[in-house]
């Protein structure tokens, strides 16, 4: 269970991590490629991108280091909320291809939190 947890918290992070620098880091690729952000305001853009980021590095590097493990299933909700919000935006904006991805990703987040705290502690 372990290898599992290990290999789904490596893609969740990387993956927000990719996405999260796009978003704080490349406003205009973001707007380019992300038909929502051409009607949000880049701060609001910007500040997504970074608690991507950091949730990306919570699901990875404290059980990696095995410095405040705690912080990893703690993350791993930080990002299960973030895709909530994700998806009622999404919804509200009619985008069915995002609701699909936000839920996948929901649903791995969600895993990593429960097996964290309950099954591999």
């Amino acid at each position: 269970m372990d290898i599992t947890l290990w290999v789904i918290q490596v893609i969740l992070g990387l993956a927000f991590i990719m996405f999260g620098s796009m978003k704080a880091f490349q406003y205009e690729k973001s707007k380019a490629s992300l038909p929502w952000v051409k009607d949000s305001s880049k701060g609001l853009v910007i500040f997504i991108g970074v608690a991507e980021i950091l949730g990306g590095l919570g699901v990875i590097v404290p059980q990696a280091t095995g410095i405040l493990t705690w912080l990893t299933p703690l993350a791993a909700v930080g990002i299960a909320v973030i895709m909530i919000l994700a998806g009622g935006f999404h919804i509200k904006r009619k985008e069915n291809k995002a609701i699909w991805l936000n839920l996948i990703f929901l649903l791995l987040a969600l895993f990593i939190a429960y097996g964290r705290w309950f099954i591999a502690s």
